[in-house]
């Protein structure tokens, strides 16, 4: 049995993104967890301590920005945001609240899994 590369937490609410990016990264050989908004990121991360975490901002319950202060509240864990808000604005608070790296939506997967790595 192959082990896998690292544990990646994808949290957005639109599942076929989610499915979409947890199917490329298992097929990288990454494992991963799925959530649907911030707040249950945020459970799962505390729970399964995962190696990165890739989080739209836009969800209900808690958006991106909310589970961004939570997980570096939390500790270290390195967060890649992927979201179709592009703003600078938006980029900048994402940063600032501790995201380590932001990808604007629609991204290529080759270029994501290089983030990722």
């Amino acid at each position: 049995m192959t082990r896998a590369l690292g544990t990646i937490l994808v949290v957005d609410d639109d599942p076929s993104i989610r499915r979409g990016l947890a199917a490329e990264l298992a097929a990288a050989g990454y494992e991963t967890l799925e959530a649907v908004d911030g707040e249950e990121g945020a459970r799962l991360a505390a729970e399964r301590e995962p190696d990165l975490v890739l989080t739209d901002l836009a969800m209900p319950v808690a958006d991106g920005f909310e589970l961004i202060a939570r997980l570096r509240r939390a500790g270290r864990t390195p967060i890649l945001v992927l979201s179709v808000r592009g703003g600078e604005a938006d980029k900048i608070r994402a940063l600032d609240l501790g995201a380590d790296d932001f990808v604007v939506k629609p991204f290529s997967v080759p270029e994501l899994l290089a983030r990722v790595r």
